[in-house]
């Protein structure tokens, strides 16, 4: 059994433990910390990753390890496609779903505890949906020719009643 002190206040005594099960687990008071500020989905900008800091997940930045995780265990309270929206809104009723929402994988595009980026996202926002889709099958369509903002701003990332997830 995996001791209590996991969640405790004592984080040099948690980063230890977590150090060695988990590799990234970030050093105490290494990186700053702030909140993170909900922007306007409807094509409103978010700050570059290199103008932003390491953010914690609500529940994790207060140490609330059991609103998600069963205690002292690593194991959710829920399977991760219903514990997401347990807390998180998001209208999964629309004609088309993003294909990670679909399959109930948050965790393809966030991070569940902390991350460097907007929105806990696992890479930088310009070039992430370019993980999974192909730049030069997107670049041949004309409704992408001379367009450099950023897939958002056209796209919703989640869910829509247009193709293409158009907002």
């Amino acid at each position: 059994m995996i001791p209590v002190l996991l969640c405790a206040c004592n984080t040099t005594k948690s980063h230890k433990v977590l150090s060695f099960f988990f590799d990234g687990v970030p050093e105490p008071g290494a990186v700053p910390v702030e909140q993170v500020g909900r922007n306007n989905r409807k094509g409103g900008a978010t700050a570059p990753a290199t103008a932003s800091r390491y953010r914690e997940h609500g529940p994790y930045a207060a140490k609330q390890c059991q609103a998600c995780h069963l205690k002292a265990t690593s194991r959710l309270i829920l399977p991760i496609e219903e514990l997401c929206l347990s807390c998180h809104s998001l209208n999964v009723r629309k004609k088309y779903l993003h294909g990670p929402i679909a399959s109930g994988g948050c965790k393809v595009c966030h991070e569940p505890h902390g991350s460097i980026h907007p929105f806990l996202l696992v890479s930088e926002p310009k070039e992430f949906c370019l993980h999974c889709h192909d730049a030069n099958a997107i670049a041949k369509s004309d409704a992408h020719k001379g367009r450099e903002a950023q897939c958002t701003m056209c796209h919703d990332a989640h869910s829509s009643d247009e193709d293409y997830l158009l907002k």
